[in-house]
Order: C-alpha cells, then structure tokens, then sequence
C-alpha cells in the first residue's frame, strides 16, 4: 500500500470541508482521460497554447541567439503526454538534453519512448517524481530552462504556487530560464464549459481518483453515488472542481469510517486564473523577472518566459 497517498487521503477527508489533492488524478487511467479533455472543442486551454507555441519557440530561439546562449538543457514538469514541448523542440536546435519529470511513471515511459522516435538524436531522460517537490538535477554546462504548460499552475493555491517558482529557481541554477503556460480571467461561461464538457470526461477523470482509492487503499466507494460539478468563483479568479454526495452516505478507507451528507463535496481541483499582470508579480516575489509574454486572440491563454537573472554570492 502507497502510505504517502493514504496519509493524504485520510487527511484531506478529515477537514472539515472534505479535499482531495489532484496530483492524485494521474494514474495510468487519470492520464489516459486527462488527454481526452485536451482533444474536446470545449477545453480550450490545450489547443490554444499548443498553437501558440510554434510562435513561442521560434522568438525564443532568436532570444536566446542574442543573448549568445548556444546550449540549453530543457527540463519539463508534469510532462504528461510530451506533445507541447515537439513544437519547441523543433524551433530550439540548441536543445542539448531533455529531461522529462512527471508522477505517472508508465505514462511518462510511453510519452518518452515517443518523443526519442521524433528526436533520436536528442539525449531524452525519464524521471518519475512528484515535481512539486524540490528536485535536484544534473545540470550540466547548457543554460537550464524549465517547461511547464498547460496552465497546470493553476491547480496550485498562490502560496502554493509561489512555492513551486522558489523550488524552480533553485531546480534550474543561476541563470535559469522558466517557460510557462497561465490561464487568463476570463467570460464565466467559457470557463465552466471548459470542465463541465458535454461527452462528461472530465466526470469520469475526476471520479477516477475514487476508483483509484478503491483499488489502492481498500476503500468501498459506490461512484454512482457522486457526481462531478465544476464552478467559477469569482472573488477567488479559481474553477473549483468537486464530487458532490447524491446520498447521505458511509464510506470505509482502510478500516476508517467518513461519514457524507447528501450534498456534501469532496473538493478534488482548483484552477486559478490570473491576469498577466497579476502573474507577473507572483513571480516576482518568487525572484523571477519576466523576459517575454505571449498572449492568444482575446487574451484568453498566456504564455509566459521568466529568467532567474540573481546571481548566488561566491
């Protein structure tokens, strides 16, 4: 039994108001389903970035030809599938290495195996890890740049999430470039249509983690007893993903008791929403600087790139 993921599901629906993390979500299955909501017309994010990045590596690669850097080591977080770094990688010829971080280990075997048949001459490496987590890596004399799309630092809390930007700067050096996708405010009803699509993958992604929990932690959830919702709250500029309780109910984990009200949720997801602006200075306070900004038609996605441009004393 994995004692790390139940020490965290007891925990979380032991407060008050029930959670569960989403780094959970990605399982074999969870990652499976992740990469259906990419493919719908209503989750915009995907298509979005994944157009503008063709854009992005190209005006990167002539940024960092002027700033005279011929070698970059490209780090991705929460690599997923690998499909937005191929546009990168095709632009950035100075890429030397690549290196690969996501939790889901067989996913990220496949995805890698992938990317090495579109780039054989390019050194791949795997490394299965919860990248939310400080992580030391071999760098070597390339200029380091993380990659991490998709809006995924959204499912962080801001402090949460300037956590993450302090690591990445320690992860990627002096000197170290972050390439980043953030989800902008926008229109409500875009948002909430983003997940809450009309085939319910993203119902069946998000009600995965209890199949998970069921399956790794000897838990008795009845899925049919729940439902996915997703809202947009405003004050918070944060999608809010839940399962709600359809019964009163009693649900056993590993030999513990949880009692659910009808209508009751175990909060499963937060995506936040930030103007650019507004990320910006996040990252600021993390020590970054921002060095280029990407917007899409209406300004509904950004792609950001940061630079760690203080240098350590000695």
């Amino acid at each position: 039994m994995n004692h790390e993921f139940l020490h965290d599901v007891l925990a979380g629906l032991r407060l008050p108001q029930k959670e569960l993390s989403p780094k959970y979500f990605y399982d074999a299955q969870g990652s499976k389903y992740f990469d259906q909501i990419c493919e719908l017309e209503e989750y915009y994010p995907y298509r979005t970035e994944l157009s503008l990045l063709p854009e992005v590596a190209r005006e990167l690669k002539q940024y960092f030809m002027n700033q005279s850097i011929t070698g970059i080591q490209l780090v991705e977080f929460g690599a997923g599938s690998l499909r937005k770094v191929k546009p990168v990688l095709q632009e950035l010829t100075m890429v030397e290495e690549f290196t690969a971080i996501d939790i889901s280990g067989e996913h990220l075997k496949e995805a890698s195996a992938d990317l090495e048949e579109s780039f054989p001459e390019l050194p791949i490496k795997a490394a299965q890890g919860d990248f939310t987590q400080p992580i030391k890596l071999a760098l070597s004399n390339a200029t380091a740049m993380g990659f991490f799309p998709g809006s995924t630092i959204g499912n962080f809390s801001p402090e949460e999430a300037l956590r993450f930007l302090r690591n990445a700067r320690t992860t990627l050096g002096d000197g170290g470039y972050l390439l980043l996708g953030v989800d902008t405010k926008k229109d409500q009803q875009m948002l909430e249509a983003a997940y809450n699509d009309s085939q319910n993958i993203t119902a069946r992604f998000n009600k995965n983690i209890l199949i998970r929990i069921n399956r790794e932690l000897d838990a008795n959830f009845q899925l049919d007893q729940f439902e996915h919702t997703a809202i947009y709250n405003q004050k918070l500029g944060r999608i809010e993903m839940h399962l709600r309780s359809l019964v009163r109910q009693t649900v056993e984990i590993a030999g513990e008791d949880f009692q659910f009200d009808e209508g009751e949720t175990i909060h499963t997801e937060n995506s936040y929403k930030y103007h650019p602006h507004e990320f910006e200075q996040l990252a600021a306070e993390a020590g970054w600087q921002r060095e280029g900004l990407w917007l899409a038609q209406n300004d509904i996605f950004s792609v950001m790139l940061l630079h760690n441009a203080e240098q350590s004393a000695g």
